[in-house]
């Protein structure tokens, strides 16, 4: 559902290719910040509006991606990236985002800002145990298994 405020002609999640695994969702900005846009200093970290809410299916959860082109010629991405939307959360959907560059960036309304997966979710029990099965691997942890 869109929020009372939000600009209905901004497009919903949306795959931009047939063979697209994410939905690009849309900054859907407030009316007083459309003309001028949003903007985002570096290293600062701003949740952006997408004027949507969303009720996804038990079992299901929405992954936030960042868009890979503002990544790599801007520095914008998300600063807990994949961030999760649980099941059961009704809120409004905003995207966390960072400027990771060194210019400030402006963010138009209507922007594709972020990439929404939709996947299912497996929940498991967490125990306590005496002892861990031995694995080739091992207690090797970062960079033991490559270069590092």
């Amino acid at each position: 559902m869109r929020e009372d405020w939000a600009d209905p002609s901004v497009p919903l999640p949306s795959y931009e290719t047939a063979g697209a695994a994410g939905a690009d969702v849309r900054a859907n900005l407030p009316p007083e910040l459309r003309a001028a846009g949003f903007v985002l200093e570096p290293m600062e970290r701003k949740v952006v509006p997408t004027g949507i809410r969303v009720e996804i299916p038990e079992g299901f959860e929405i992954q936030v991606r960042p868009r890979s082109g503002l990544a790599l010629k801007h520095g914008i991405s998300l600063p807990n990236t994949p961030g999760t939307i649980d099941s059961d959360y009704r809120g409004p959907l905003g995207v966390l985002l960072i400027n990771f560059g060194s210019e400030s960036f402006v963010i138009g309304h209507g922007e594709r800002i972020a990439q929404l997966i939709v996947a299912p979710v497996v929940q498991a029990r967490f125990a306590l145990t005496e002892a861990l099965s031995e694995s080739a691997r091992g207690a090797g942890g970062f960079g033991s298994t490559g270069r590092g």
